[in-house]
């Protein structure tokens, strides 16, 4: 009889372990999406980039993507204070998904044939044009005038590049850690001007310690078709995240997210790309 019971008692402990198990065991940032409980999404950002992905002083985010970010997560099934953002550079964007270090990266990402090798890419959610941001006393109006200056972009971009490339094979390119720092530079008359998304230089422009000082050059020097990356072969949550993008346009949510962060800045956004579909 004790025997009995003894057994009764471990096969009720066993059973509670299977079913805890069952409930809540490998359910942390898992492609599934559920945020149920205390699990986390860790997602990658800019810090620097007014807009777009700017951390705030008191330690709060703001942006297009920060709102494009958030909502997105919400439809995973994660709440505000499940959301983790992590600080990307440019340069270690795909390191980061391909380390686990964050499940997908929402931070000025565009997609290209190099990049789609190394991550899978959601989207696009916004299609940007490369320009120039100069002085606004700045004689450079367009690519070409930039032979013999010097250009700004950040490491592990290609925009300076490109204009190397394709424009101004004399320019000087000059390469800095953050735009925050390229903007400076500018500033300082470090560098004559500087290249990246019009969105992005849109954004940085338009702050109060800078307004008045800058302009853009208002060139579509390329296309920029802006991604969510997540890890290769994570189909799940690729799907879940092109699902989310498209209900953010069709429910109005992406114009407002739109309006709220360029709208200030005089910036003319093109309309709400079609997911899967890239402007070459």
């Amino acid at each position: 009889m004790k025997l009995r019971k003894v057994t009764a008692a471990s096969a009720a402990v066993l059973a509670l372990a299977l079913s805890a198990t069952a409930c809540g065991g490998d359910s942390k940032d898992d492609s599934s999406g559920s945020g149920s409980g205390g699990d986390k999404i860790k997602i990658g950002i800019k810090y620097d980039q007014p807009g777009l992905g700017l951390k705030k002083p008191d330690g709060s985010f703001s942006g297009f993507d920060v709102d494009v970010a958030t909502y997105v997560a919400k439809q995973l099934g994660y709440k505000p204070d499940q959301i983790e953002f992590v600080e990307t550079k440019s340069a270690d964007r795909e390191n980061a998904l391909s380390r686990g270090d964050v499940k997908m990266i929402a931070a000025t990402y565009s997609i290209t044939d190099e990049r789609k090798q190394k991550v899978d890419f959601a989207g696009p959610y916004l299609l940007a044009h490369q320009d120039l941001l100069v002085k606004k006393d700045s004689k450079i109006s367009e690519a070409t005038d930039l032979n013999g200056e010097k250009l700004c972009s950040v490491t592990g971009s290609t925009s300076a590049q490109n204009v190397k490339d394709d424009f101004a094979p004399k320019a000087q390119l000059k390469q800095y850690g953050g735009y925050s720092e390229c903007i400076a530079g500018l500033q300082s008359g470090a560098v004559d001007a500087v290249t990246t998304d019009d969105s992005i230089l849109a954004g940085f422009a338009s702050q109060d310690k800078y307004k008045g000082q800058f302009k853009l050059a208002g060139l579509k020097l390329s296309n920029e078709n802006y991604g969510i990356g997540v890890k290769k072969g994570d189909t799940a949550t690729l799907n879940k995240i092109n699902a989310a993008l498209e209900k953010m346009v069709s429910d109005g949510s992406w114009q407002k997210a739109v309006d709220a962060n360029f709208g200030p800045a005089g910036y003319k956004n093109e309309p709400a790309p079609k997911v899967g579909v890239i402007v070459k």
